[in-house]
């Protein structure tokens, strides 16, 4: 496999994906919402009514931070989504699959387009939420309460193996349907079980401690490896070529 290849495939998609303003609010708008909103909930509730006691900020703040693990999985699906089924509608795509660069090389280039975005995105909210977090809390805990090695946890490990399994997942869709919207709402399903990752967290059927997080981390692993598998097995490029209409 050649890396350069893949790179230039990618570079391509992300020149493309810039000018579609609906993809680019969604790698902006949702990282930054996430980040402002819930510092600037707990500076509200503190203000009118006290707000979370100091004990129990270290039990809350951890549930806020899994949504950086919900975020690389949302950001993906419409950029994975279309980058398939999206160009096979504009008549782009058989050009680059009649090119002499392997099957392989097209599915690395694409992935790469979607999951750079929805990670360099999801590192961005992360420091000005754990900014915000600090100065909001600090009052309270008298510490810096972030950066912490869950969230380091989250950050390095399962952040980008949420971005991977939801690319891998938008991939496969988009390899076998002909639409673009039904590409990208089949494609969001990824992110479903990390929602109910965080519900259950909500409602104390889990902890969200360093050894939850590991398990999460070795199941999306696994995960992530089954979909590679998967989405190599079902883009066929001939296929492709002939038999979509």
């Amino acid at each position: 496999m050649r890396l350069s290849k893949s790179w230039i495939i990618a570079k391509k998609d992300l020149k493309s994906f810039i000018r579609k303003k609906t993809i680019l609010y969604t790698v902006v708008a949702l990282p930054l919402l996430i980040s402002v909103l819930f510092p600037v909930v707990l500076e509200i509730s503190s203000r009118k009514s006290g707000g979370v006691s100091a004990a129990a900020l270290p039990t809350l703040l951890p549930a806020f931070a899994f949504f950086y693990v919900i975020i690389p999985a949302i950001i993906p699906t419409p950029i994975a989504s279309y980058s398939i089924v999206g160009e096979k509608i504009e008549k782009s795509l058989e050009p680059l699959l009649a090119t002499p660069t392997t099957d392989g090389e097209i599915l690395l280039g694409k992935s790469l387009a979607a999951f750079l975005p929805a990670i360099v995105a999801t590192y961005v909210g992360a420091a000005i939420f754990m900014t915000l977090i600090d100065s909001v809390t600090y009052g309270k805990l008298h510490y810096l309460y972030y950066p912490n090695w869950e969230f380091g946890l989250i950050l390095l490990v399962l952040s980008p193996l949420a971005a991977t399994l939801s690319v891998e997942l938008s991939i496969v869709v988009s390899s076998r349907v002909n639409d673009v919207r039904a590409a990208s709402q089949l494609g969001s399903l990824a992110f479903l079980p990390f929602m109910g990752i965080y519900l259950a967290s909500e409602i104390g059927l889990i902890s969200l401690d360093t050894n939850t997080l590991l398990i999460i981390a070795g199941i999306l692993a696994a995960a992530a490896l089954v979909l590679f598998r998967v989405s190599t097995a079902t883009f066929r490029r001939e296929e492709i070529l002939t038999k979509w209409k």
